[in-house]
């Protein structure tokens, strides 16, 4: 399926969340999520839906992978459950240490789109209107894609990562239960 048609898809799929599509992203560290993100809420946005993006990257830190998300249930999922806007304080990164920084206000969208490592967990499946797979199957590929992106530095702690996502989406069962999968070589 290509961008075009699932576009098509998600404009007419389910709202499981109070009225707003829930669109998940997820898929091992360096698959391009982010650049497959961007170009669904660029279309999205072209079609006349309002839509909203909250990427799993404003949440995670090397020592917090996934434990996070009850920030994200309490300040954003639930309050567009109930038609109101939602709000997080995004995570920077100042000399490699993350702190808790900018609030991010996310408004009641037609569509959102959550994407990043663990966007589509076992835990929200049942409010997702579709689950999309995004994946590099060579993890070499995806270590040097990631550090390209985010710098020789997080070298190691990529690393890392990669291994806890590995363990991750085998428990829980990510990639096996997308509605779509997005492949790259």
């Amino acid at each position: 399926m290509g961008t075009d048609d699932l576009l098509g898809d998600l404009a007419t799929g389910p709202a499981r969340l109070g009225a707003v599509r829930l669109i998940a992203i997820d898929g091992p560290s360096g698959s391009g999520k982010s650049v497959l993100a961007d170009r669904v809420v660029a279309g999205l946005r072209a079609g006349g839906r309002e839509t909203g993006l909250v990427r799993t990257d404003d949440f995670a830190t090397w020592d917090d992978p996934v434990s996070w998300w009850p920030r994200l249930v309490d300040g954003v999922l639930t309050p567009l459950a109930e038609g109101r806007p939602g709000g997080y304080r995004r995570m920077e990164w100042v000399d490699g240490v993350p702190r808790l920084g900018a609030w991010v206000e996310v408004g009641v969208p037609d569509v959102l789109v959550l994407e990043g490592v663990s966007a589509g967990r076992r835990s929200v499946r049942a409010r997702l209107s579709r689950l999309i797979w995004c994946e590099v199957a060579d993890p070499g590929l995806r270590l040097e894609r990631a550090v390209a992106r985010d710098g020789e530095a997080c070298r190691g702690p990529l690393r890392a990562w990669q291994r806890f996502e590995a363990g991750w989406f085998a428990v829980d069962g990510t990639r096996e239960a997308a509605d779509v999968h997005f492949s790259q070589n």
